[in-house]
């Protein structure tokens, strides 16, 4: 009978020991499947570059509709009710030829525009910090790199047009740098 028991006794060792390792490996998986759910990297276009960028696969002849999947240089023109109308925009030099310009959208009657709701959990970088809007607080390439609330955001947004770098994903704005312009 001892013999016995120390059979059955492995063998709900061995169970046990099966189940831990299918609860990790299933574990591991929904790890693997959170961080696939994540915002990918897109690459960024150049902050002051001096042409539109072109979009080849929006139809812009149908209504107006948000952007594929990557990141724009633009400003929104029109907030409401959680629905951001924006535009691509460029670099426009200085023709002194200084290093100073401004930014500039397509001209009036153009039809590139795009409207997508902003997320909840969006992640708004200020160029001019969250609140008193004083001082800048940009990376190297003169984009905000201080985290704000969404609230935030959206009441810039409704001001008026703000050059930025807009990260569209799954139809959504997912992350709004400003781009500091003195």
């Amino acid at each position: 009978m001892e013999t016995f028991r120390k059979r059955t006794a492995f063998g709900a060792l061995a169970r046990a020991a099966a189940v831990t390792a299918t609860v990790a490996a299933a574990l591991a998986v929904g790890t693997v499947t959170a961080d696939a759910a994540t915002i990918p990297k897109f690459t960024p276009p150049k902050v002051f570059g001096t042409t539109f960028q072109p979009d080849p696969h929006h139809d812009f002849t149908k209504h107006i509709s948000p952007r594929h999947d990557g990141v724009l240089r633009g400003w929104v023109t029109h907030y409401r009710a959680g629905v951001a109308e924006y535009k691509p925009i460029k670099w426009v030099k200085d023709r002194s030829g200084n290093t100073e310009g401004w930014f500039t959208g397509p001209p009036e009657g153009d039809v590139r525009v795009y409207a997508s709701p902003v997320s909840s959990k969006v992640a708004f970088y200020s160029a001019l910090g969250c609140r008193k809007q004083s001082e800048p607080t940009v990376n190297r390439q003169s984009v905000g790199d201080k985290r704000c609330a969404r609230d935030v955001l959206v009441s810039r947004m409704k001001a008026y047009p703000r050059p930025a770098l807009i990260t569209v994903y799954k139809g959504k704005i997912v992350k709004f740098q400003e781009i500091y312009t003195p």
